[in-house]
């Protein structure tokens, strides 16, 4: 279980993430959600490692996250950023096969490569794999990187906006392929959205973050409602059911 204790991240005298606790279900969907500069990536960050919380600590089955070795840290949680870029030119199934470098060290054995191969089967890329990866599209790109993170097989996938360049059908398919990840083999995934929609149609548990400060926390139909997201976004969003999910009419938080 990942355990988040008093979070704080401060940029000059701002506090992005302002002493935020909570726990990550595992074996679930857990979404961030709230407006733009509500400290979401940034939360990520800190628990990811990527970045060091100001006070406050981040533990990982009961020991800090910063005591653990990096390799083993890297076979337990796999992060993929908002922006990712690579300016070496490479395959997409080379890329993938970054995913098994915390195993491999760069030495692919079967296991890796049966791992490589699950992660272009789940993303379909199959017709890319030999592609490099500048000749892609961006939202090709982000598959691919994706994949990298499926392949890396980590009990944790922490996700910053994956469904950034991606199209609705895309998106779809992204949103699937983790739900497949958690009913299916186990994974902890939890992700930072926009979208209202797809965190509410595929998520188990919602995060709420507003200027920095934890508003909401818990499961998804407790949350997607419209008291619930007035008090979030500061406006009123109409919320329907369909096909036993809940639907915001309209809206998109980029609005």
């Amino acid at each position: 279980m990942i355990e988040i204790k008093e979070l704080t991240k401060r940029f000059g005298k701002k506090n992005v993430v302002d002493k935020v606790s909570l726990e990550i279900q595992p074996r679930a969907i857990t979404s961030i959600i709230g407006p733009n500069g509500a400290g979401k990536s940034t939360l990520l960050s800190m628990v990811s490692r990527l970045l060091d919380a100001d006070t406050g600590e981040v533990l990982l089955d009961q020991r800090t996250v910063n005591k653990w070795k990096s390799e083993e840290f890297a076979k337990r949680v796999s992060i993929l950023k908002q922006s990712n870029y690579t300016n070496v030119r490479i395959t997409v199934r080379d890329l993938i096969s970054f995913g098994r470098y915390p195993y491999s060290k760069g030495r692919l054995t079967e296991e890796d490569k049966k791992h490589v191969e699950q992660a272009i089967d789940y993303m379909n890329l199959h017709d890319l794999q030999d592609q490099f990866i500048d000749e892609l599209s961006g939202g090709q790109r982000q598959r691919a990187f994706i994949a990298m993170v499926i392949a890396q097989d980590t009990d944790y996938v922490l996700l910053d906006e994956p469904l950034n360049n991606l199209d609705m059908k895309h998106s779809v398919q992204i949103m699937k392929i983790l739900r497949k990840l958690v009913d299916e083999l186990g994974k902890t995934v939890v992700i930072v959205l926009h979208d209202i929609n797809f965190a509410s149609v595929y998520s188990d548990r919602i995060i709420a973050l507003k200027n920095g400060k934890l508003v909401k926390n818990g499961p998804t139909k407790e949350i997607i409602n419209s008291e619930s997201l007035r008090e979030i976004y500061d406006m009123h969003i109409p919320v329907q059911e369909q096909n036993g999910c809940r639907i915001c009419v309209y809206f998109n938080s980029h609005a």
